[in-house]
């Protein structure tokens, strides 16, 4: 069953209407209605491309959101081949916020880490709504000193609200365990190519996601800190959570613009919850590509043009 936002109330009015409708047609009771049906699909259709082409930043706040958006395994188990998970941090035990492994993508082996929020509550307890302690940062910077071994190349799928921000968190070093995982995404000598696909949350995003390529899905959303965190400490007041949004530049458009983010990845009218097959191929177009981009450069070369990249935003935002 579809779930509808708050701001999609006109499209989910005349969805609802066209289904009364195919109920009625289907039941016999209605005997010329195809026609009335076909006029609402095309005034919905409509309905939904004029409120995504003019989303506000809260309004895709609540699209990167969304729990029917296609999360890290549902990306895998359509772009990934052979895919083979690995656990643990090798210093105190698993974490399933991030998932890791290793599999082949369009023939060729990668190296896979991404934050899993879980489609229902079973699965997002057990990766605890994809917010990673320091034992799944220490896990991915691991994965990642093993793909630079192996001369392997790494796909990050960037969808988390943020770090785990628990007493056992931070007892057990959430801050270092970022900053080493980050450490090696800088410093691993093989293509890293991290694709935002939802929500892309401060040092939680960030410890994955300082790659070679950064790329975003249309609506996903990429911050130092959620707007409710904004919000919270500028005006002692999350319900200015939206008025934060506004400001804080988190959306694809602004981000590119920036230099942030490499390159933008469009989803299907509605979102990509609304077609999560063709968002996950959009994206795996994406991610082949920008691999392509970085095919062929040697060692020292990717590992200069990665803190280039990084050093350049600096520069500019300065």
């Amino acid at each position: 069953m579809r779930s509808y936002l708050d701001f999609e109330k006109p499209v989910a009015e005349l969805e609802a209407k066209i289904e009364e409708l195919r109920a009625l047609q289907a039941g016999g009771d209605a005997v010329a209605i195809g026609e009335e049906i076909n006029r609402i699909e095309g005034k919905a259709e409509q309905a939904l491309k004029e409120l995504y082409g003019g989303l506000t930043p809260w309004q895709k706040t609540q699209v990167a959101r969304h729990p029917q958006r296609p999360h890290c395994l549902d990306y895998v188990s359509r772009l990934i081949a052979d895919f083979v998970p690995l656990a643990g941090d090798r210093t105190f035990g698993e974490d399933a916020a991030i998932v890791g492994g290793f599999g082949r993508f369009r023939g060729e082996s990668v190296s896979v880490i991404g934050h899993e929020k879980g489609s229902d509550t079973d699965s997002r307890l057990k990766h605890n709504f994809g917010m990673a302690r320091p034992e799944g940062y220490r896990k991915a910077a691991r994965l990642m000193h093993m793909a630079d071994h192996f001369e392997i190349p790494v796909v990050a799928l960037i969808d988390t609200a943020g770090a785990y921000p628990g007493i056992g968190a931070e007892e057990r070093g959430q801050a270092e365990a970022i900053a080493r995982s980050t450490e090696a995404c800088l410093g691993i000598g093989v293509p890293n190519v991290a694709a935002v696909i939802g929500e892309g949350g401060s040092g939680g995003a960030i410890a994955v996601a300082t790659a070679n390529r950064v790329i975003m899905l249309e609506h996903a959303i990429y911050s130092v800190i959620s707007p409710e965190g904004a919000a919270s400490i500028l005006w002692r007041d999350t319900a200015k959570a939206q008025e934060a949004a506004a400001h804080m530049k988190i959306t694809a458009q602004d981000l590119l613009r920036f230099g942030v983010v490499d390159t933008i990845v469009p989803e299907p009218t509605g979102g990509a919850h609304r077609d999560p097959a063709a968002a996950i191929a959009a994206t795996g177009e994406a991610i082949a590509a920008a691999l392509a981009e970085l095919q062929g450069l040697d060692s020292a070369t990717i590992v200069r043009l990665r803190r280039e990249k990084f050093m350049a935003i600096g520069r500019a935002m300065g």
